[in-house]
């Protein structure tokens, strides 16, 4: 501060450094700042609770006031633990995204009973293993339990990728529905809790029936052939060669294959004590096979052998979709490279039907029965 103002201030009767203070004391009100953000913050608070807590996002907590669950997320980890508890099933779907069309409808006039699909999309082993632990832990008795197998169970690695980045809710699928609060107080529950609100106002639909059911591809009529080409194949060309010369795995190098997921299988079939236990590995095209005589496909076929021996054991069907056939070698009945188109998926139960009828293997290659009950 300059001389000549110091003195003006001095003129005008006041203090300079004062005056500053003043100013500094009188120009913003921080205490009264500072509780309006705390009070806007709390009464956030407060309506998220009681939003997540009246809609149930989830429907995992002990109460309900919407009636059923209505699962308004495609994320069906969080959300097919309510579909277990509702017990509206007495049969049920586990597998990845190459099960997740099997309409439970069909498969009801199939087989008898009735369906929930359980199929979770990307699902690793260790996931469909803890839906099937539930189901048990529920009390379910099941007439039919079907499990879409796919490379994940026959991963060597099954038991350190346990989950994706999808992130799973250990805390829903333990028998204490009281401690699942804390893990909801989030925006995405907000978020959903949203969504259920504007179905029940008739706003909106359910993503995913009550039977964990979804047409997740596009509709067929919309299908494009070229480009289902180019997404089964990318660019490794249109066609798949056996290896020129056939990997063969000496006994010592196939009993160090070790397949985790097996394990939890094993303990889960035993558990679940079904009366009907269908294992079905799932047709992939070719594109997602592995080339054949290559050493990937060596260790597939232990794993299937081995699987075999489990559905022995347990008195199941193990039946072998995953195979080069008329099915899986046709660009024309996929999507890309994992997901069928819908009219393929009415043909797979019908398939299954007649492989529990007739054992042994289709006409046209399609399927073989690789186990079946005893006396079967």
């Amino acid at each position: 501060m300059t001389d000549e103002v110091r003195a003006l201030e001095v003129g005008r009767g006041r203090e300079p450094e004062r005056s500053c203070a003043r100013e500094l004391k009188t120009g913003f009100n921080w205490s009264g700042h500072a509780r309006i953000l705390l009070l806007t913050f709390a009464v956030s608070a407060v309506a998220l609770v009681l939003i997540v807590a009246a809609l149930n996002p989830y429907g995992n907590l002990p109460w309900s006031f919407t009636g059923s669950h209505v699962v308004m997320d495609d994320n069906q980890r969080f959300q097919y633990p309510a579909l277990v508890r509702e017990k509206d099933y007495d049969s049920v779907v586990v597998g990845t995204s190459t099960s997740r069309l099997l309409d439970p409808e069909l498969l009801d006039a199939q087989f008898g009973g009735r369906f929930l699909n359980l199929a979770l999309n990307d699902g690793r082993a260790w996931e469909q293993s803890q839906l099937m632990h539930l189901v048990q832990s529920e009390g379910a008795k099941l007439h039919t339990l079907i499990v879409g197998l796919d490379v994940v169970w026959c991963d060597q690695r099954a038991d350190e990728r346990r989950i994706t980045k999808r992130g799973f809710p250990d805390w829903m699928y333990d028998a204490n529905p009281w401690n699942d609060f804390p893990f909801m107080l989030n925006g995405k529950a907000v978020e959903i809790a949203g969504r259920k609100l504007a179905y029940h106002l008739g706003l909106t639909e359910a993503r995913i029936s009550s039977r964990g059911f979804e047409v997740f591809v596009p509709p067929d009529a919309s299908y494009d052939a070229e480009k289902a080409k180019r997404k089964i194949w990318g660019n490794r060309g249109h066609r798949r060669t056996a290896a020129s010369k056939p990997y063969v795995a000496s006994d010592e190098e196939r009993k160090g294959w070790d397949f985790p997921a097996l394990k939890w299988l094993d303990a889960d079939l035993g558990a679940l004590a079904a009366q009907r236990v269908i294992l079905v590995f799932m047709p992939v095209h070719i594109a997602a096979q592995p080339r054949l005589g290559s050493d990937v496909a060596a260790v597939e076929t232990e794993c299937k052998s081995r699987i075999a021996g489990l559905a022995r054991r347990h008195d199941a069907y193990l039946i072998d979709f995953r195979r080069h056939s008329q099915l899986t070698t046709r660009d024309e009945n996929y999507w890309d490279n994992l997901h069928y188109r819908l009219p393929i998926a009415g043909q797979i139960i019908d398939s299954l039907g007649e492989a529990l009828k007739t054992g042994g293997a289709a006409a046209d290659g399609t399927w073989h029965v690789l186990a079946q009950p005893a006396g079967k």
